[in-house]
């Protein structure tokens, strides 16, 4: 980590320095017209001021020593060529809650972290710790749970390992599903045939797909078959080997559903079932099969559960108060 800090405390305030040793990394760093910081300075109430190469972070102790670490982290993914945006700034801000005033900065906070999947279009690393635990589990376990409310990177992070074993080799095809839930809608009024009427609720597999591969890429391996996207009623009567299997919205399937999906699991293959078991879209009165399916399996050898919180939300900072509003008392 190329930088030196001082600390000056005094009372309830505290003024730390930054000295960074490579000035070229302080552009993206800092952001167009100091946006970054501007961010940092809003949700952690510090003020920040740059100088040259140095910079000087003034407020409550623990708030400077968890400004310090925020961009101690930042400047550590840039310099290990990765990029930093306005979503990167926030993950980094979440992370950093146990912050150190005696010049100790936290490590998953000061290091990227060593996990990280590589795509043709990207390489993704972890926004927030949970996000880090997800990863690790992608990469290890046979079949997994991601659980939690949305933006919190569950689908997007199992497409992209999933892109990344394909790519690889090391499973020969690539199976995203969804269960056709009607939120609202009804899908014998949508137009179009059958593929038209389930298209939209397989659209995010698709966006998420296109973020990993070129765009010819992508319907080249659908064409052949590489790459599957289709309801959960097309999995009936299937065994799903040497493939990477993605449930989504999985909090609407039925019992009988989730156990049907479950047992198409094949040999040298590994399955995904992510999902909000606060959020179901199924008729009044019909249990979650994502519901049952935890309470029955949760503790099985290589079955991980992943759960995700409002904390992790790594899209915009309003979705993660607006998703612990709506899971607050009295929801």
């Amino acid at each position: 980590m190329a930088r030196r800090d001082s600390t000056v405390a005094v009372a309830d305030h505290a003024r730390l320095e930054l000295e960074f040793d490579q000035p070229y990394l302080l552009g993206p760093l800092f952001g167009d017209y100091d946006r970054h910081l501007v961010t940092i300075e809003s949700r952690l109430g510090v003020h920040i001021a740059a100088r040259g190469n140095k910079v000087q972070i003034e407020g409550e102790p623990d708030a400077a020593a968890r400004a310090r670490d925020v961009l101690v982290g930042l400047y550590n993914r840039l310099d290990q060529g990765h990029d930093v945006d306005a979503a990167a700034v926030e993950a980094v801000i979440a992370m950093a809650a146990q912050p150190h005033l005696d010049g100790i900065v936290a490590d998953e906070v000061a290091s990227p972290p060593q996990v990280m999947i590589r795509t043709r279009k990207k390489t993704i690393v972890p926004r927030s710790t949970v996000q880090t635990a997800y990863m690790e589990a992608l990469a290890r376990e046979d079949m997994i749970f991601a659980l939690g409310p949305a933006g919190t990177g569950k689908t997007y992070l199992a497409v992209a390992q999933a892109v990344s074993q394909l790519i690889a080799g090391s499973v020969d095809r690539l199976i995203l599903s969804r269960p056709a839930v009607e939120a609202g809608e009804r899908l014998g009024f949508l137009p179009g045939d059958m593929k038209d009427k389930v298209d939209p609720y397989l659209r995010p597999l698709y966006d998420a797909l296109y973020d990993m591969l070129p765009t010819e890429q992508v319907e080249r391996r659908i064409a052949s078959g590489e790459i599957e996207i289709a309801p959960i009623a097309f999995m009936r009567g299937r065994t799903l080997n040497d493939a990477f299997v993605i449930l989504d919205e999985a909090q609407n399937t039925t019992p009988m559903q989730m156990k049907m999906f479950l047992t198409r699991f094949g040999m040298r293959s590994r399955m995904v079932i992510c999902g909000d078991p606060k959020q179901t879209d199924l008729p009044r009165g019909v249990e979650s099969g994502l519901n049952d399916a935890v309470a029955k399996l949760d503790g099985i050898a290589k079955i991980a559960m992943v759960r995700f919180s409002a904390a992790d939300v790594v899209r915009h900072p309003l979705v993660g108060k607006i998703v612990e509003a709506y899971e607050g008392p009295g929801s």
